[in-house]
């Protein structure tokens, strides 16, 4: 190859690579500048959490079996151990297998009385609500469960309410004690599942 040829191949290779880190900076500066990621809801029913991030997120595993993954995503005022009812946030669970509503709400019952959540009878008449209220669910389904300080829970398939979640006929067992018991099964320091636990509140501390 003479010289000249030799001088060209150069000059190419470096414009080459000058457009390469071109791209490159471009496609970062497009990730950074993205919507930052959100739970699966309707934008009026986290507009109050605004600007919602990730607190926290890891997988719950029954005999090795991955049954979901579970992400709390919360709200400036973040998520507080000793304020456990001050602000809103949401559990978001995505399925890895198919399961039944009932055993869905039959699970949910157990881990409330583990936690040692509310009364026997208040259990009872949770129970029969949530058999009627949670779905069936395939892999990848998302149930999400958002908590409404002095108001209660409410509860979304993929996004669509359940159980009249945007302003019909609102089960009144949906209630704030329903919900902090509902909820204490993975946030209270009883929680079964202590390490997914420390997953989900790994960031949940409020921010400036």
């Amino acid at each position: 190859m003479g010289v000249r040829n030799a001088a060209w191949v150069r000059g190419a290779a470096a414009r080459l690579a000058l457009c390469l880190l071109a791209c490159c900076a471009v496609s970062a500066q497009a990730e950074g500048d993205a919507a930052a990621p959100q739970p699966l809801l309707p934008a009026e029913a986290l507009q109050p959490m605004q600007p919602v991030r990730l607190a926290g997120e890891g997988v719950y595993r029954w005999y090795g079996l991955r049954i979901y993954e579970a992400r709390l995503w919360v709200g400036p005022q973040g998520y507080r151990d000793s304020a456990p009812a001050a602000a809103p946030f949401v559990l978001e669970l995505r399925y890895g297998r198919a399961l039944q509503g009932s055993r869905i709400a039959e699970a949910s019952a157990e881990q409330m009385e583990k936690v040692g959540a509310g009364s026997a009878v208040q259990r009872k008449v949770w129970l029969e609500t949530m058999r009627g209220l949670f779905p069936d669910v395939r892999e990848g389904d998302r149930i999400a469960g958002r908590y409404v300080p002095g108001v209660g829970a409410r509860f979304y398939l993929n996004g669509a309410p359940l159980g009249g979640a945007q302003g019909g006929a609102q089960p009144p067992v949906l209630d704030a004690e329903f919900a902090q018991a509902f909820f204490s099964i993975w946030l209270s320091p009883r929680s079964t599942a202590p390490a997914l636990r420390e997953a989900l509140l790994r960031q949940a501390a409020a921010q400036p």
